[in-house]
């Protein structure tokens, strides 16, 4: 049954699924991948906490209500290291390193955002 659907398959069919195949391939490349980060912004309490290059290791210390959250950078990436909300679902976000992904922790009003030479856009956004 499959071999008889390959021949009715003509040259002009592959080459177009196999143009449509790289299109496809070209555009997941482009689109989904993000631009490298270049610094963090750390905000706290609704407000920017601090502006930081990614180039240095650090380690920065940020107030909320619940006391203090540990922003952790290393090897250009970012990451809540240590909070003191109850879920930890910041810290389990693990390390941050495209441009445009963000960390919040909501309980401790505590969020790093990755920002690169381009801003990326998303359907929050609108």
């Amino acid at each position: 049954m499959f071999s008889a659907a390959l021949q009715h398959i003509k040259p002009g069919d592959w080459l177009t699924l196999l143009l449509g195949s790289i299109f496809v391939a070209l555009l997941t490349l482009k689109l989904w991948n993000g631009d490298l980060a270049d610094k963090a912004v750390i905000r706290g309490g609704g407000k920017i906490f601090r502006e930081v290059p990614l180039s240095p290791d650090q380690q920065i210390e940020v107030p909320g209500p619940l006391g203090v959250s540990i922003i952790s950078i290393h090897d250009r990436k970012a990451r809540i290291a240590s909070d003191p909300s109850p879920r930890q679902y910041c810290v389990r976000q693990g390390w941050l390193q495209q441009a445009g992904e963000i960390a919040l922790c909501l309980p401790n009003q505590v969020s790093v955002e990755l920002i690169g030479s381009k801003r990326k856009y998303d359907s929050l956004n609108y």
